[in-house]
């Protein structure tokens, strides 16, 4: 198995991309990497790698990238950019055939540009996913989509994302059933906007999907569903949320125990305690955001991770190609969205039903 990292994305910079790539490597020894970046760079950091992670050396490669996607540069001028970046040179390395996926902490627009003209669609999805996992309080994850891909997403792109992310959760986490959800502002059938309440409608005809209907903000970390849609607005402010939320609670605990000498005396016998609370919530144990619906693999790590939370979106790539996600996906796809149709063309859906025709509407 081979993938291509761009090595220069992040806010930590080759650093935590080399060392987070040796990471995995160490974890899968069937894996081979070719990191794209400037390659003096490159070299300087591999040459200071911990003397743990140098056996994985011969199974990391370097292509030299001589420029690089700022974050701030719009996807528009990305597209015009010359191909020489690293992570444009990364995907079109995917596209040739010559890795299985790609891994980049990069600009994310950049990416999703990027990703779609090198890699194309599948299924006639026009706009990938992003899609995360989420803690659970029962000590599983929910995948969240989208996360900010489609800012505004119509009932038709409500439902592509629905069966994306039932058929990954079954594809890569091995759940026979995942149940899916719709998060609204309540869970009468009443509430929320046009969009999500005729995507309800139309999810309540897929006879091969465990629909859940509505679910409300604290249904994501309740553990009762395993996948949530929503659009791209809402999902990501969601999860920078959630993420502020589980940092202000371990610092909060921190400073609760360090405020006085007995709260401290307290706060040695739960260091332990604490170490597995902290994580549990820590983001960069759940790093790596899947592109669903591209034509190929693409996994976007958290800017913000460290080379411990990069080895995670690495170890993400390794787990879809395993599972050949995009060609289940394709094939998926199709087949689902033919039978919510005939379905519609019965007369299923109740009062709420949309027309035949009108799941394709956008294509």
């Amino acid at each position: 198995m081979r993938l291509a990292i761009d090595a220069m994305g992040g806010d930590f910079g080759p650093r935590a991309t080399v060392v987070g790539a040796a990471r995995a490597l160490l974890a899968h020894p069937r894996l081979e990497v070719r990191l794209f970046g400037r390659q003096a760079e490159l070299e300087g950091v591999i040459e200071t790698l911990p003397s743990s992670l140098t056996a994985v050396l011969p199974r990391l490669s370097l292509q030299h990238s001589p420029t690089t996607i700022a974050e701030a540069m719009k996807p528009s001028s990305a597209l015009r950019a010359p191909r020489d970046s690293s992570l444009a040179m990364m995907l079109d390395c995917v596209a040739a055939g010559d890795a299985d996926a790609a891994v980049s902490a990069g600009n994310t627009g950049a990416l999703m540009a990027l990703a779609r003209r090198a890699l194309g669609t599948v299924a006639g999805v026009p706009r990938p996913a992003i899609s995360t996992a989420i803690p659970t309080r029962l000590g599983d994850r929910c995948y969240l989509l989208d996360l900010g891909a489609n800012v505004e997403a119509s009932a038709e792109r409500l439902v592509d994302f629905a069966l994306m992310g039932d058929v990954m959760a079954r594809e890569v986490d091995g759940l026979p059933a995942p149940r899916v959800a719709l998060l609204n502002v309540g869970v009468e059938g009443t509430k929320g906007t046009a969009s999500v309440r005729q995507a309800d409608a139309m999810l309540r005809r897929a006879t091969d999907l465990d629909y859940r209907g509505f679910v409300e903000g604290d249904g994501i970390f309740s553990g009762d569903v395993d996948v949530v849609v929503c659009d791209g607005f809402v999902g990501n402010a969601v999860l920078k949320a959630s993420e502020g939320l589980a940092k202000m609670l371990i610092d909060r605990v921190q400073q609760t125990f360090d405020a006085h000498w007995t709260s401290r005396l307290v706060g040695v016998l739960a260091r332990p305690a604490l170490r597995r609370l902290k994580s549990q919530l820590d983001p960069v144990r759940y790093n790596g955001a899947s592109l669903l619906g591209l034509g190929g693999i693409v996994v976007k790590s958290h800017g913000g991770a460290d080379d411990t939370g990069f080895a995670y979106a690495v170890s993400r790539a390794v787990q879809e190609v395993e599972q050949a996600l995009p060609v289940r996906l394709a094939s998926e796809l199709g087949r689902r969205r033919s039978a919510i149709a005939a379905v519609a063309s019965q007369g299923g859906g109740g009062a709420e039903a949309c027309r035949p025709d009108e799941y394709n509407s956008e294509r």
